[in-house]
């Protein structure tokens, strides 16, 4: 007999749910803010410190982020089978560990064994693992609006941390900014990880012959695997995370190259921060009459006309800020949209693992794009090539999001979603 689920009890999610949300996005404000963000200020005064080039220190953030890259996959295994309270503490204690040993190194390889060790505890703290707290405790009608909340806060850990940090540098040092910044990491997401954290009341069956947890995982996750849609929406993702990431990090660069002041282009970039939390909210606005997908790709088409028209635009202050501004609405969409493409296509129960393992080769591309693009700003044509090459991923990350090569999967498991699928209720 096979086992179908009842609907979810429209209750899951309650006022713990709430305060679950509450806590994932402090602490992924956190976690984003000395974890990844402070890097960027610290780079500098490290390889002074260190007697090194920027270019090795900025090898090891490249390495944090491949050894997050390679833990997404059993670390979302982990998530489906234990949930996340413990996996999310211990994560979080280590972190705190590595952010005071990050403090003291004193030569560059030390600096890369710790950001590997932060790129791994990262992996366990921030949003993937906090998307999949969040997707097991709510109904698909809670689920966006929770997500949301998490990622509208989170969205500003640049907005408070890099700012923070650089105070911290001026008065205290490197060092003493890192220690600091283990002290608000350890005070804040510690105690909220292991006190709010838990898993949801089970879900209700219709048949008492359930078959077990992990076996469900097991048969949910390999038909994901061979589902040709899943590879369309990593490829997509693919290309537009190596944007993404190219443009964060080179376009500060960019914008002082068309002879833009140093503070000018600082303070423009900062406003992609600002303005993923933007596109966010558009995207939960619109979801309800448009499908997720069409709007995705909407954005990546707005993102790839505006890196198209940088070099004719981006000369002046007016067309900085503008073509900056196009770019900036899809900085963070992608997400937003991918745990609401997943549960609609391959429901909650193996949630954890199937985006574990659409996460690593996404991250991976994030990590390795902006050293690709520094090889092609060596070449003829610099910026001009390199913001041509950002703005073709953007056209096929858009095209990625469109295809459909198969029909939806008729499990019992995946969701119904008006979010989704556009389709009013």
């Amino acid at each position: 007999m096979t086992t179908t689920m009842a609907p979810a009890d429209p209750t899951v999610g309650g006022r713990h749910g709430w305060r679950i949300v509450a806590a994932l996005a402090i602490t992924s404000t956190v976690g984003y803010g000395t974890l990844y963000y402070a890097y960027a200020v610290l780079l500098v005064p490290m390889a002074a410190s260190l007697e090194t080039s920027t270019t090795a220190v900025t090898g090891a953030l490249t390495a944090s982020v491949l050894a997050g890259a390679l833990m997404a996959v059993p670390v979302g295994r982990w998530l489906d089978r234990h949930g996340g309270r413990a996996l999310m503490t211990a994560g979080s204690i280590t972190a705190t560990a590595l952010l005071v040993a990050w403090s003291q190194v004193q030569a560059i390889g030390q600096l890369y064994a710790v950001m590997i060790g932060i790129g791994i505890t990262g992996a366990m703290v921030l949003y993937e693992p906090a998307f999949a707290v969040i997707v097991s405790w709510f109904t698909p009608d809670r689920r966006p609006t929770a997500l949301l909340a998490v990622t509208i806060v989170a969205g500003f850990a640049s907005t408070i941390f890099m700012p923070l940090t650089g105070h911290l540098t001026t008065h205290l040092g490197w060092r003493g900014a890192l220690l600091t910044l283990a002290a608000v990491h350890g005070v804040v997401t510690v105690p909220l990880h292991a006190l709010s954290i838990r898993k949801p009341p089970p879900a209700r069956t219709i048949s008492p012959s359930t078959r077990p947890d992990h076996a469900l995982r097991r048969v949910v996750a390999r038909a994901a695997m061979r589902d040709p849609r899943l590879w369309v929406l990593t490829a997509a993702l693919i290309a537009h995370g190596a944007a993404t990431s190219t443009i964060g990090v080179h376009l500060i660069g960019y914008l002082t190259s068309r002879g833009h002041p140093a503070t000018f282009a600082a303070t423009i970039a900062g406003l992609l921060g600002v303005l993923s939390v933007t596109g966010r909210l558009a995207l939960t606005a619109a979801r309800r009459r448009i499908p997720v997908t069409t709007i995705v790709a909407a954005v990546f088409v707005i993102q790839a006309v505006a890196v198209f028209a940088m070099p004719l635009a981006a000369g002046t202050r007016v067309g900085a800020v503008v073509t900056v501004t196009g770019f900036g609405l899809g900085f963070g969409i992608a997400s937003l949209a991918t745990p609401a493409l997943l549960t609609y296509r391959y429901g909650t129960a193996a949630y954890a693992t199937i985006a574990g393992r659409l996460a690593a080769p996404v991250t991976v591309a994030k990590a390795a794009a902006p050293l690709g693009a520094a090889a092609v700003l060596h070449l003829d044509g610099g910026y001009t090539l390199l913001l041509g090459a950002v703005a073709t991923c953007c056209v096929l990350a858009a095209t990625g999001m469109l295809t459909r090569p198969g029909t939806r999967s008729s499990s019992p498991h995946a969701d119904t979603s008006p979010e989704v699928s556009g389709s009013r209720r």
